[in-house]
């Protein structure tokens, strides 16, 4: 069967549409998205603007004609914490489903966690042992362990690197006194999770998620996204210490010229290489194997588990 995901995120809003079935492994058929980055359609009390709602409802209506002239059976939608944090989150979702029929569910940070866990456990298999995930997106960091598909741990802290950036760091380049309020101001956040993480076993692979961690690998020398999914490719804490500080001292432009650093991620470069930073130091992680599976394919492989075997 072919199905759509549409992931609402705070930074991209993204249909990815997969052919799979019961028991096999999902093969992307096509995706499409937009930079509609909702965190920065807010108003000064946090709801959703009426152009970002206005955008979000424009580019559900191009997924459900996608989805007709595609085939796709079954079209599926999740929002994140942009529009789970918004004060008037439930009424755009509304406008969402009056006027497209799509309805978008909400995600809890929590579940981000265990489904992008999920991805990843399925990606390296049981072989790979015990995991621990590493995941951040525009408005969370997500942290989970555990032997299993389902985590023993699963947390969700507001640490998103287009969060920080827009509260934290605004200047470009930013002032070396907010560099250095947000490293001390991440790293007591992770601190405070780390006996929640560490009394569930010592993990035997470290795993990480997200385009943000994808471009620090490649600026780490990782193999260019054009060599496919299954070249491995991993972030050393020791390159990531070299790769911090060079952020911290250009400017979102200087930034997007450098490899794997797209122009609208550029400016959250480094709000997102302070997090990572801070959890391989806290964590003890010396090397993050890079997974090319997190949230949506989670989805999709939570929907495959519900389908009654052949």
């Amino acid at each position: 069967m072919r199905l759509g995901v549409i992931d609402v995120g705070s930074n991209t809003v993204h249909l990815l549409v997969v052919d799979a079935h019961w028991g096999a492994q999902p093969l992307p058929a096509t995706s499409h998205k937009i930079d509609l980055r909702l965190s920065e359609h807010t108003t000064a009390s946090g709801d959703i603007s009426a152009e970002g709602a206005d955008r979000l409802v424009a580019f559900v209506h191009e997924c459900r004609e996608l989805a007709d002239d595609l085939g796709i059976e079954q079209l599926m939608g999740f929002v994140t914490s942009a529009i789970r944090e918004a004060p008037n989150g439930d009424d755009v979702l509304a406008r969402v489903l009056a006027e497209t029929g799509i309805d978008l569910g909400v995600l809890s940070g929590e579940a981000e966690s265990r489904l992008t866990f999920l991805a990843a456990r399925r990606w390296f298999g049981w072989s790979a042992g015990r995991l621990l995930l590493v995941d951040i997106g525009g408005g969370s960091l997500e942290l989970a362990s555990g032997a299993d598909e389902d985590p023993d741990v699963a947390l969700s802290l507001p640490l998103g690197a287009g969060r920080l950036t827009r509260e934290r760091l605004v200047g470009d380049p930013p002032d070396p006194a907010d560099v250095k309020a947000v490293r001390t101001h991440v790293r007591v956040q992770v601190a405070g999770v780390m006996r929640e993480l560490s009394r569930v076993g010592e993990p035997d692979l470290y795993v990480g998620t997200s385009k943000t961690i994808r471009s620090l690998a490649r600026l780490a020398g990782a193999a260019p996204s054009g060599e496919g999914p299954y070249v491995r490719r991993t972030l050393e804490r020791a390159d990531l210490k070299k790769i911090v500080p060079k952020l911290a001292k250009l400017g979102a432009k200087s930034r997007s010229n450098l490899p794997g650093v797209s122009n609208h991620r550029s400016q959250q470069m480094l709000a997102g290489a302070l997090v990572i930073e801070a959890v391989m130091d806290l964590v003890g992680i010396e090397q993050l194997v890079v997974c090319p599976w997190a949230l949506r394919e989670g989805i999709i492989l939570q929907h495959l588990d519900l389908i009654p075997a052949p």
